[in-house]
């Protein structure tokens, strides 16, 4: 009977575990979304550029959000998209996430990342946005 030869070392970086490496390629192969919630200007921009998924049920990465959407609605798409293990990212337009704002603040969970972005009628206020204020407050910045 022959001695069991050892595979020899996993093929993914030193750092990572054979379980790391095969969670790596499982991401590859289904891959990643970004969602957006955010006005038509906006949400029709990142279409236009690629992010736009509908899948077999008809649910979509997306919203448009316009002056008859309740922030309900808003709150219920940020929750629907949070919840979703293939969306990596979400884009919302910062205006709409201040009419959530409770709901984005104490969102903590490590993926999606949730970016704030400007829109076409509303400029940034960096003041406005939780990643921003958390940074100055790791630093020690006060105003």
């Amino acid at each position: 009977m022959a001695p069991k030869q050892s595979k020899g070392p996993s093929m993914g970086p030193p750092s990572m575990g054979a379980n790391a490496v095969d969670a790596a390629k499982a991401a590859a192969q289904i891959g990643s979304l970004i969602a957006v919630i955010g006005d038509e200007d906006t949400v029709t921009g990142m279409l236009l550029a690629g992010v736009g998924n509908v899948d077999a049920r008809r649910s979509s990465n997306f919203m448009v959000v316009d002056s008859k959407t309740t922030p309900a609605a808003v709150e219920d798409a940020f929750h629907r998209f949070t919840k979703r293990s293939d969306v990596a990212v979400l884009l919302i337009n910062q205006y709409i996430a201040s009419q959530i704002r409770a709901t984005v603040d104490n969102f903590e969970a490590k993926s999606p990342a949730i970016l704030e972005i400007p829109s076409k009628e509303h400029p940034y206020d960096p003041d406005q946005d939780a990643i921003h204020r958390r940074t100055k407050l790791l630093l020690g910045i006060r105003d």
